[in-house]
């Protein structure tokens, strides 16, 4: 298979005139679409909806693998496709819905319904973006020839992106701490009002920050991988999936707003509010049972599923935990009934600011987001059976994350939070043995559609909290197995233990008491800029996975390598083992002995008798 569809040199081929080139596609896109070849092909379809049940015999047969540029059938490209975009529905829709929800910027219903749709929308793989990167760069040829180049490397192989999950510890930690300080508006009692501003302000601050991983992308990859390596990705990659699941959890009980408080009064005593169809208190039974059908089903799945439905588990729990809500009368159908048809970017504006005291944390994000495209990219080439080492890798390699800073750059423009890339997709890569690009455009297409009639973002927003919570918890654990599968592949050196110790036990620390840090200073003065840095130093410490990157990166700076012979190293358990082995052979010699003068005087009194 072709390893090198890109081309870093200039083309040096005959061109062909627009009128042949017309011609030629068109007949290529005739003949996949009224030939069976082109339009059904031979590939057995029944290999992914054959469910792993008791008693049915499997088939050993691998089904076929289609790579990077390999022809496919039409309905099998779109049957792929849509399965790569049902794997990433629940992840792409999760962050938008927790941050416009009650325990971020309290946004409006419409507002939320527009984040869900844009989110699905921005959430597309860069070999679609791509245009509006490369007529960008195209704008600065002579400056950023180089990046257009290894743009082209990165459109070579178009990985998924979705909205980070990153983002959502420090957006809902930072609109809690914009509450507590006046920006963001509180009605009477303290209930937090709307707060469009304050998402706003969250959005400009990643578009600023989104610059350093830009910056970082002309770095060569052996640098990047030096300075960050798995000793410090793993373990805030853990912290991040630590943090998360907490929310999960919170709306597993009934929703992670000023419900789970259980007010005496006021319009939350039940959860998701007074007026909300079937409002219970929070950590009912029922809420926990609703969300328990999710968890369950996605275990099912995985146990019985056919192929198609252990890639698209999550959204087949998410299914049918919607259907056991709306026959218990969980949904609202008022915000599906007043959403719009269809929506688009800019339909809702926020305005752009700079919150100084996420900057550090969204560094630490950005970072992490960096490193995730690295290995997923590793990963997507792996599976895809490409080139894994090399000049053609390594562009790779800077041209993705060049892609994944810009479409963070890009996403704040278009109103939705950091994009990052979705391993997911390489499970279903290795599951249906596709790599195919007409895949990646057909999963595009459905995204599209998705996003842009809005009365389907409309019934994902009204999704009761705990049937989120249950699905959640489900992906916010597989982002801590992420983390720990980073941190088995460090090899564990006292050094390397060390650096463990200290980062996790206070990103640990953080996230179990999250107000251990808010005391500390106690200025109450004018000046707004020494007032911001000092917010900024509280977020960080207070954000265990932003606290334990930093640590992490300054002690794998700070702390030399060890020549350590594992297996010559001495522990507690061993260190007696030479005398141990001596006293034993000195034991087992004493009794060998023993036994030889007990047989010899037995004999010589045997011969004594005869005598």
């Amino acid at each position: 298979m072709d390893d090198s569809p890109d081309r870093i040199g200039p083309d040096t081929s005959p061109k062909k005139s627009m009128g042949s080139r017309v011609g030629d596609k068109g007949r290529s896109i005739a003949r996949a679409f009224t030939t069976k070849d082109g339009l059904i092909g031979d590939y057995d379809y029944a290999f992914l909806f054959k469910p792993n049940l008791p008693f049915i015999s499997k088939s050993r047969r691998a089904a076929p693998f289609f790579g990077l540029n390999d022809h496919m059938p039409v309905l099998l490209a779109l049957l792929l496709g849509f399965q790569h975009a049902l794997s990433m529905l629940a992840g792409v829709i999760s962050p938008p819905i927790i941050i416009a929800g009650q325990g971020g910027a309290n946004l409006e219903a419409s507002q939320a319904q527009y984040l869900v749709s844009i989110s699905l929308i921005v959430s597309l793989p860069p070999v679609r973006t791509g245009g509006w990167l490369t007529a960008c760069l195209g704008l600065f040829p002579s400056f950023l020839k180089q990046s257009r180049l290894l743009y082209r490397q990165m459109l070579a192989y178009g990985f998924r992106v979705g909205t980070s999950f990153g983002i959502i510890p420090v957006a809902t930690g930072a609109l809690a701490q914009m509450y507590a300080t006046g920006y963001c508006p509180t009605g009477p009692g303290g209930t937090k009002l709307p707060c469009p501003d304050g998402y706003g302000a969250i959005l400009g601050t990643a578009c600023l920050c989104a610059l350093l991983e830009i910056g970082l992308s002309f770095t060569s990859p052996k640098y990047l991988k030096k300075f960050f390596p798995p000793i410090v990705t793993g373990p805030t990659v853990t912290l991040i999936g630590v943090n998360l699941i907490k929310s999960g959890f919170q709306n597993w009980a009934g929703g992670n707003g000023t419900c789970q408080t259980r007010p005496t009064s006021g319009p939350f005593m039940l959860c998701p509010s007074n007026s909300a169809p079937h409002a219970l208190p929070w950590g009912s039974a029922e809420f926990v049972g609703l969300g328990f059908s999710v968890f369950l089903t996605i275990i099912l799945c995985e146990r019985f599923g056919a192929p198609i439905m252990k890639s698209t588990a999550v959204v087949i729990g998410l299914l049918v935990g919607c259907i056991i809500a709306a026959a218990c009368g969980y949904f609202d159908r008022s915000g599906i009934d007043s959403a719009p048809a269809a929506t688009f970017i800019w339909v809702h504006t926020f305005k752009l600011s700079v919150y100084g005291p996420i900057i550090l944390p969204l560094l630490a994000v950005y970072i992490v987001l960096m490193m995730e495209a690295i290995g997923d990219i590793s990963a997507t080439c792996d599976v895809s059976r490409l080139e894994v080492e090399g000049k053609m890798f390594d562009s790779r390699i800077q041209g993705g994350v060049l892609a994944d800073g810009f479409n963070g750059l890009l996403a704040g423009l278009c109103t939705i939070t950091p994009m990052s890339t979705f391993a997911q997709n390489n499970g279903v890569i290795a599951l249906t043995r596709c790599a195919n690009r007409k895949a990646g455009y057909c999963c595009c297409f459905f995204l599209i559609i998705m996003g842009i009639f809005s009365k389907f973002a409309a019934a994902l927003v009204a999704i009761p909290g705990a049937v989120l919570g249950g699905m959640t918890t489900f992906l916010f654990g597989a982002v801590a197995a992420s983390g720990l599968r980073i941190i088995s592949t460090v090899p564990f050196t006292r050094r390397n233990r060390f650096i463990l110790t200290a980062a996790l036990s206070i990103g640990f620390g953080a996230i179990l008491v999250p107000n251990w840090f808010t005391y500390v200073f106690t200025y109450r003065g004018g000046n707004k800029g020494k007032q911001g840095f000092f917010n900024a130093i509280v977020l960080v410490m207070e954000t265990g996975f932003a606290v334990t990157a930093f640590i992490s990166i300054i002690l794998n700076l700070l702390l030399e390598e060890e020549i350590e012979d594992e297996a010559a190293s001495i522990t507690a358990n061993n260190a007696d083992d030479a005398a141990d082995e001596e006293e034993w052979k000195r034991i087992q010699g004493k009794k060998s002995s023993d036994i030889e003068n007990g047989s010899s005087s037995k004999e010589g009194e045997m011969k004594t008798a005869r005598m």
